[in-house]
């Protein structure tokens, strides 16, 4: 595009380039000052030396795919015997969803918060953040529940991360909507762990507590008008919580579930915002990325928002394929979620999912 003279919405495809390869955006980071956790410097391919490499760092180990994103491509590991069929494997899915089977080695971070700082740059060097996301609720290293503020950090945290998502969107000049992404485990140390050169899928639940409507912005952005936000002008307002409606089988594992929309009532009201493509007759084909909808729902405080959240889940009715509406519902009822005492491993130890 850029040789076409064709104007992009989003950052430059030599950022793109950069950051999209995780060796070489940790690498960047890790320059810049930001944390990282202890890892790989380089692609490996042997597990004798990643083996020898994951003794140094500490089991547990993650592999993941240099290409990798949208949580495929990632293979935690136990113990130095599990190396080989976990390389493998892992290579081989990034082989088939990317065409670039390069992986590397990450210090596994257990019972960890996913929290995310969505940024906004201009061509004229102006970068400012539009505060965090907690995405620790996912299945299969993916996110299915989103939130903002987090539960997890409190002003002085805030203020570190936000920092450092800035100092990441400045060592790359970085333009448009971004998301800085970080892990964060014990005494709240974060790490950086990548950067999305994209508008999110959960980016409602930035819009809805700041107000900023962030499609207006990139699109401002991009015709090289210069960002009129200041970073003291941008507050959070509430609680937002976006529940992403996949066409999964929850009871079967997140089984996909393909198959013809016969009727589709997405729910309304105060604070209630249904974001989606399909209606009745659209055809959810067997090759898909599973994602139909997103409920968003927004209120004063988090007690409200789950209230408001269980209210429109009832009354979101989608017949003819099995959907993760369910599955929103019993997330809302767990005493773990709704006193805030969650990990990314919540799925998994709280649901049996």
């Amino acid at each position: 595009l850029e040789e076409e003279g064709i104007t992009f919405i989003g950052p430059s495809s030599n950022v793109i380039t950069l950051l999209g390869d995780k060796i070489e955006a940790r690498a960047a980071m890790e320059a810049a000052g930001l944390p990282v956790a202890a890892g790989s410097s380089e692609s490996i391919s042997d597990a004798g030396v990643a083996s020898e490499l994951a003794d140094v760092i500490g089991y547990p180990v993650i592999i993941k795919a240099a290409a990798g994103g949208g949580g495929i491509g990632m293979q935690v590991v136990q113990q130095s015997d599990e190396f080989q069929s976990a390389l493998n494997l892992c290579q081989s899915r990034a082989r088939s969803a990317f065409g670039d089977e390069r992986v590397f080695v990450e210090k596994y971070i257990e019972g960890a918060q996913h929290v995310e700082f969505q940024v906004l740059g201009d061509q004229h060097g102006n970068i400012v953040h539009l505060f965090e996301r907690d995405c620790s609720v996912q299945r299969r290293h993916q996110k299915i529940v989103e939130e903002s503020p987090s539960l997890f950090i409190d002003n002085k945290i805030r203020k570190k991360m936000a920092d450092a998502a800035v100092t990441a969107a400045k060592t790359v000049k970085y333009t448009g909507a971004g998301t800085v992404e970080f892990i964060m485990g014990e005494e709240s140390r974060f790490y950086f762990m990548e950067m999305n050169t994209r508008l999110q899928v959960e980016h409602p639940v930035t819009e809805m507590v700041t107000g900023i409507d962030l499609v207006k912005e990139q699109i401002k952005i991009a015709a090289t008008k210069t960002l009129k936000l200041k970073q003291t002008d941008i507050k959070m307002t509430g609680h937002a919580i976006e529940f992403r409606i996949n066409a999964e089988d929850y009871e079967k594992g997140f089984m996909p579930s393909p198959g013809e929309i016969t009727l589709f009532l997405p729910p309304g009201g105060k604070g209630v915002r249904t974001d989606s493509f399909v209606y009745p007759g659209y055809n959810v084909p067997t090759a898909y990325d599973s994602l139909v909808g997103k409920l968003i729902v927004w209120a004063h405080d988090r007690e409200e928002a789950i209230s408001r959240g269980k209210r429109a889940l009832e009354e979101f009715i989608i017949d003819g394929i099995k959907t993760t509406i369910p599955f929103h519902e019993i997330v809302l009822r767990n005493d773990a979620f709704i006193a805030g005492e969650f990990d990314t491993g919540f799925v998994e130890k709280e649901m049996n999912a």
